[in-house]
């Protein structure tokens, strides 16, 4: 089957309302491209995971910017000056979550794990609300998973099965992401036939991929 789809297909597949991850890291391995296509058809109302919310002008930073994002789980916000004016004035609702209990949420949420025990936050706001476990006389706070609708991740090439390669630091959240959404769309630089990737040097294997988009619209 080819999973490649122009920018109109990718469109389908956003809606109001829906729970999105996106890969990134202050807008590096973020599918500029994709954030482009729910702008344009004006999607709202969308819970975020993200490491982070990126700029003003990059990453997913455009869709906090365009008042799209009604709630963002994310490490941190520090970078785009627009998230924290939302979140202070109520206009969006911001859970930040520290940066490793993010990754193992969205890892057990790929997983199909009812969570994770972590020890990150045992006396700070970030254990209000969770349930506190004690396993061995030590205290630890059960994490719940997490997961979404749709992923968007960014890659350098794929073939045409969808395995994937990244460009160094850009692979970040993007391999874990890819377990943890009902569709993955990828937005890769180039396609190649299936076979011309060594499968030892596949990070993201393909039938982790339901669509490839490709940036520019070039094949």
């Amino acid at each position: 089957m080819n999973k490649v789809i122009s920018k109109e297909d990718a469109a389908t597949f956003f809606r109001d309302g829906m729970t999105l991850m996106a890969g990134g890291f202050m807008g590096v391995g973020t599918p500029q491209e994709l954030v482009e296509v729910m702008l344009e058809k004006n999607v709202k109302d969308i819970t975020l995971i993200a490491n982070d919310t990126a700029f003003i002008e990059t990453g997913v930073g455009p869709l906090i910017v365009n008042h799209r994002v009604k709630k963002v789980i994310a490490s941190h916000i520090g970078t785009n000056p627009e998230t924290g004016r939302q979140m202070i004035a109520g206009e969006m609702e911001v859970e930040l979550v520290p940066q490793g209990t993010l990754a193992e949420r969205v890892r057990a949420g790929g997983s199909g794990l009812g969570g994770v025990l972590t020890p990150t936050g045992i006396g700070t706001v970030v254990e209000d609300g969770k349930q506190k476990i004690t396993v061995d006389g030590r205290e630890f706070l059960l994490e719940k998973p997490l997961r979404a609708e749709v992923a968007i991740l960014k890659a350098y090439k794929a073939d045409k099965a969808g395995n994937l390669v990244y460009h160094r630091s850009a692979r970040n959240f993007n391999p874990l992401m890819a377990l943890a959404a009902d569709l993955v769309i990828a937005q890769v630089e180039k396609v190649v036939e299936v076979g011309e990737i060594d499968p030892d040097d596949v990070m993201t294997p393909g039938v982790l991929i339901d669509k490839i988009l490709v940036q520019g619209g070039c094949k």
